[in-house]
Parts: C-alpha cells; structure tokens; sequence
C-alpha cells in the first residue's frame, strides 16, 4: 500500500533548513527543536495501534491541525528539555543559553511547515480539525521529490564544506554558519512549487477544455507524477463514469498517447449502500475524491473494495489499488470487519 504521508525526510530537512535561517542566532537548540518538531506531527502513526481502520480515519487530523500543533510543541519541547538536562545542561556554544518562550513559537512554526508541505500532495490535510473537517489538498507535488531533497541537503551541507575549507586556509567565522545557504533553499522550495502550481493548473484547464463522450464534467483533478513537472495524471467525473488520462502540461494535451481509461460506476445495491454506512465507508468516502466502489461475492458474503482514483495511476501497469481499503459484510448486509489495504479489524460495536 502506497504511503500514506510525505516522506519523513523532506519533513527533517525543511526544519533544519529553517533553524538555520537565522532562528539559531537567537536561541540554543534551535535546531534540534525545529527539526524534531517539523516531523512530530506524525506522531499519529500511533493510531495503527487500535488497528489500521482507526489510523485511516485519525491520521492527518487532530496533530495536522492548527489547535492540534499546540500540544505537539509543547510534546516537542519537553523531549528537547529532558534531553538537555540529561546532557547536563549543555549546548553546542556555551554562550547561547536556551530561550524556552521562543523554541516552544519556533517549535510551532516547524509544525505548520508540516501542515504546509503535506498540503501540496494529493492526500491533503485538516488543517482546521475537530472544528471543520474538510480535507484540502494543492496537488502540485508528488509523494517524494528528489528536487527538494537537493536543495535543502545542499542548503545544510555547503555551509559545512565551507566551514572546513575555512580551517584549512585559517580563517574563522564567529557563530553559527549557513543562513544564506539555508535560506537559498527554501527559496528553491517556493520556486518548484510556483512552478509546480503553473503546470497543475495548465493541466486542469486541458482537461475542463475538452468533452468525454458528449458528458458534461461534473468534477476535475490533475495529480503530479514522479519528477516530470510536465506530466500530469488527469481523473475526469461525469454522471456515470470517470475518465482518466495523462495531460502533456507543456502542450497542454490531454490523453497524448491514446490511452484514455474509462470506469463506469457502478450500481449502487443494499450491500454497496451498507458498506457505505459503515465506520470505514464513511470515513473513506469523507476523505476521497474520486471514490468508486467494486462488489466481489464469495459463497456466505460479499466484500466491497473502495479506491480513490487520484492514487491510481502510477500504479495501474501493477493492477494493485494504493490507499485502497473495503467492507466485508453478510448476506443480510451485516458488517463483519473493514479492512485498509490487506490488514483487516473487526468491525465497531
């Protein structure tokens, strides 16, 4: 199953990047807090505890949120304290004492770095969960983005070289190095992403330009692939089916290669409807944008699989389904167990 967050190594180096900006002139353990806290919403991985139904419907909520970031500081900054006064209250410069007001505002603003760069995929975030749970998501940058690992390791590691070819010809630099380095980086961050928005919306307006089979579209998406700027998954809603293409973002051209995919939906049946109304198909289809379900009937039970097709394409070639999840119910269309991907869970009470 594809993964259901960024991964976590563009999350650590935007922190160290931003401790590096200048905040690690102001405080010790700038750095350290920033990039601890830059990943730390994650911390909802602990939802798989109570099963991988449960971690579906939780993940990306209270802990992406703007109220939720509150607590995950303060979490941040108590590892980052005990861990100081285990070490004997030391710090890299022994002139730079801890200012906890402003690591607990730094630690919270490596957070909302986190709600930010989870934004610009497909999954989305809530950023204004238990108070409104709407899911918004950019789609302007796929799950890992070999780009943005350069410039932020780049952004961390000159200054480094730098320093050491520094001592090699004597010259010394009093503080802490690599804020124009650091601050480079992140500008390359916003620059791939103001790209990344132009070719998205090149590609969705390809896509609204056209017709399918003489239906009108009732709902438009344009999701990344790996890399190419360029080249743009395209899901298409009418009123009976879903039209899939890749969009050529630089033409822009909507299904260059003739291999357009079209999925009727389904006929919606009191066991499709059950599973609908259960836990996970409530959440699932709370979440999903392009949601379409598949009825498989075994001898005592039927099983309804849910996809959502924005995570369909890289994959297809395979035939397996990312973030794909179902409902095993009775013949008298009593839910049995739910299930995200092939781990399953007894179904609530």
């Amino acid at each position: 199953m594809i993964r259901r967050s960024l991964e976590p190594i563009t999350h650590f180096l935007t922190g160290a990047c931003m401790a590096r900006t200048g905040f690690n002139r102001r405080t010790a353990l700038a750095t350290a807090t920033m990039t601890l806290a830059a990943e730390a919403p994650d911390i909802d991985v602990l939802g798989r505890i109570r099963g991988p139904v449960f971690a579906f419907a939780h993940h990306r909520g209270f802990t992406h949120s703007f109220l939720g970031l509150f607590l995950v500081s303060a979490l941040v900054l108590g590892v980052v304290y005990l861990v100081w006064r285990v070490r004997g209250r030391k710090t890299k410069d022994p002139n730079l004492s801890p200012r906890w007001g402003i690591l607990f505002g730094l630690a919270y603003v490596a957070g909302l770095s986190h709600i930010l760069l989870d934004f610009t995929n497909n999954y989305g975030v809530r950023p204004f969960w238990p108070f409104w749970e709407k899911w918004y998501s950019w789609d302007i940058v796929f799950i890992a983005e070999p780009i943005l690992w350069a410039a932020l390791i780049l952004g961390l590691v000159l200054p480094a070289l730098a320093g050491l070819i520094g001592q090699e010809i004597g010259a010394r630099q009093k503080g802490p190095r690599g804020r124009a380095a650091a601050r480079l980086a992140l500008v390359v961050m916003v620059l791939v992403w103001l790209v990344r928005d132009y070719e998205h919306r090149r590609a969705v307006h390809a896509l609204e330009a056209r017709t399918y089979q003489q239906a009108e579209a009732l709902g438009v998406g344009a999701y990344p692939t790996y890399i190419n700027p360029f080249k743009w998954f395209g899901v298409v809603e009418t009123r009976d089916f879903f039209a899939m293409a890749e969009v050529n973002a630089r033409t822009p051209e909507v299904d260059p290669e003739g291999k357009m995919e079209i999925h009727y939906k389904p006929e919606e049946t009191p066991i499709t409807l059950a599973a609908k109304q259960s836990y996970l198909g409530r959440v699932y289809l709370d979440w999903a944008r392009f949601p379409i379900t598949e009825t498989e009937q075994l001898q005592t039970e039927y099983i309804v699989h849910f996809s959502d097709l924005r995570f369909y394409q890289p994959f297809r070639s395979a035939g397996r389904k990312p973030l794909g999840a179902g409902v095993v119910l009775d013949r008298n269309g009593k839910v049995i167990k739910e299930f995200m991907g092939t781990v399953a869970q007894p179904a609530p009470d």
